[in-house]
């Protein structure tokens, strides 16, 4: 594959917000997303006194080979203080808006879904105006565990389908599927209509225009309100390679079509990420503006 393109570059923004950042993260003993994932956009966002919240540890049970997160199997080992943690750095870096995920735990009963309400009731019941957005995994496409997530007061409820779904086999671990996404996609939806729902795609892996646009055209088709498309940048050698890095006149068509086919907004382009810039775009979205 050839080297990078000039476009595909990242800010790094070492200012006193990203200091802050890295000291409250270290003090509470919390993982990111940004580090876990080795996000192109860390210097970017930290700089701006924004991280995603990586809960249920920092060892996912699956492997993807998209992905940099560590695995293994977390012995069903869970930290009932992190949400209070998560709590405490939301206020100490002054958060409007909140991004939760985690790792994936297969090891767990409930797929991690407690943690995910206890973490998002305490910001709500304490910070009720802060927007909290979770990035789940599939939860198996378990109602009762979805549920359990919604009622907690999220305002958008995010999945990742994560690449088309010829891929998918490919790429993702075995446990995961295409339908089973869709699936934790629409029971969301079905038990809060209301409920913005969001997933995010990467492309550079090999698959087609075609699959790409039909891809969105399934989302749209369960009513997934906010989409994503950035390019797959390989993290290590042991990795997926990139088979294609997309212009970002590219990306711009695939924001056209996305919109043109009723998503509220579509945040598409090279470097863009499932919780970049976030609450931005969620806010234009309520104002009846795209970017």
């Amino acid at each position: 594959m050839e080297k990078k393109p000039f476009w595909i570059r990242s800010k790094f923004v070492a200012n006193d917000k990203f200091v802050r950042v890295i000291k409250t993260l270290k003090q509470l003993n919390l993982h990111t997303v940004c580090v876990e994932a080795k996000c192109p956009n860390l210097g970017e966002c930290w700089g701006h006194g924004t991280a995603t919240f990586l809960i249920l540890g920092d060892i996912c049970t699956r492997r993807c080979k998209f992905c940099a997160t560590k695995t293994g199997n977390p012995h069903g080992i869970i930290d009932y203080d992190e949400p209070e943690r998560v709590l405490k750095a939301v206020e100490e870096m002054n958060l409007d808006y909140v991004v939760i995920t985690s790792v994936t735990r297969d090891d767990l009963e409930d797929q991690g879904a407690e943690i995910y309400a206890k973490t998002v009731r305490l910001i709500k019941s304490k910070y009720p105006n802060i927007l909290v957005e979770v990035l789940v995994p599939d939860l198996r496409a378990n109602p009762e565990h979805i549920k359990k997530i919604i009622d907690s007061g999220v305002d958008v409820f995010a999945h990742n389908v994560e690449v088309v779904e010829r891929l998918t086999p490919e790429i993702r671990d075995r446990r995961a599927s295409f339908e089973t996404s869709l699936r934790t996609l629409k029971i969301a939806k079905s038990i809060k209509p209301d409920l913005y729902t969001k997933s995010g795609l990467m492309v550079g892996l090999g698959e087609t225009k075609d699959e790409i646009i039909d891809t969105m055209k399934r989302l749209r088709e369960i009513k997934v309100n906010f989409l994503t498309i950035g390019q797959y940048l390989r993290p290590s050698m042991k990795h997926a390679p990139v088979i294609k890095y997309y212009t970002p006149e590219e990306f711009k068509e695939f924001e056209k079509i996305g919109l043109r086919m009723g998503f509220d907004y579509v945040a598409s382009g090279p470097l863009v990420r499932s919780s970049y810039r976030a609450g931005e775009f969620y806010v234009k979205s309520l104002s009846g503006k795209s970017s």
